[in-house]
């Protein structure tokens, strides 16, 4: 007999699905986009009604969204970057995040495919993936809170908005998640230009999740040793490598057993 849900689990699977965003720009067109679910504002006691500030209230109050005024320094732990939030914050609720635990199910799917983030810093390279993954049916992004560029601004505008919709599964740490996704029967794939199997070719018949590292130093260390297979995007023409958001587009698109 399983005991009902109780209100502290529906709270940590709301909250695994609330993403903040800060900046006062991003804030406005967030609230200005109605395909969004605007939750909570959290302003800055200290700012000013005036400019785009103005505009922030405005939106917030137009669409019935809850305003929280908190001081600088609280404000600064919500948005988790007070040098750039610029006073502002809002929390969104993005239906297509999960949390790990969404993902152990589907470990006898062989078509069931998961990115997983190592320390990869570039925005550029993070928000490009994201849409990439979403656009080509991954069905989770690992997304570690530490290591990787954080889900501000720039990673949000890179993804073209996409990061909103795209199936995240934030974690505290890549390692520990990645082990706990294999202690379970998943296959945790690194990206290497010295394997021997194609990612074109690769026959799973379990859940994978393929790893993609940092745009200097690959997959990390400890991340490689867990990986029990390697593969290789095939090159031509004297190609050495591909950008990391080129090769987590191939490997979105790639072909899926269904």
């Amino acid at each position: 007999m399983t005991s009902a849900p109780t209100a502290d689990t529906y709270k940590r699977a709301e909250l695994a699905k609330t993403l903040t965003i800060y900046g006062r720009k991003p804030v406005l067109e967030a609230l200005q986009d109605h395909s969004l679910n605007a939750r909570t504002l959290h302003w800055a006691s200290s700012n000013q009604n005036s400019g785009i500030a103005r505009d922030i209230l405005a939106a917030a109050c137009a669409r019935g969204v809850e305003i929280r005024e908190h001081s600088r320094e609280t404000l600064a732990r919500i948005s988790r970057n007070g040098r750039q939030d610029q006073g502002v914050a809002l929390d969104i609720l993005c239906p297509t995040f999960a949390t790990a635990d969404n993902l152990f199910g589907r470990v006898n799917d062989s078509s069931f495919r998961v990115l997983a983030l190592d320390g990869i810093t570039n925005p550029q390279n993070v928000g490009m993936i994201i849409r990439s993954a979403a656009a080509g049916g991954i069905d989770a992004i690992l997304y570690p809170r530490r290591g990787v560029a954080a889900m501000g601004p720039l990673v949000i505008k890179a993804s073209v908005g996409t990061l909103f919709k795209a199936p995240i599964v934030q974690c505290d740490r890549l390692l520990s998640t990645l082990q706990a996704l294999k202690d379970a029967g998943f296959s945790i794939a690194s990206m290497a230009g010295d394997a021997t199997t194609s990612i074109f070719d690769h026959r799973p018949n379990c859940a994978t999740v393929f790893v993609l590292g940092g745009e200097t130093d690959g997959v990390s260390a400890e991340v490689r040793k867990l990986c029990d297979t390697s593969l290789h995007i095939p090159m031509r023409n004297g190609v050495e490598s591909l950008n990391v958001a080129v090769a987590g587009s191939l490997i979105a698109y790639a072909p899926r057993l269904v």
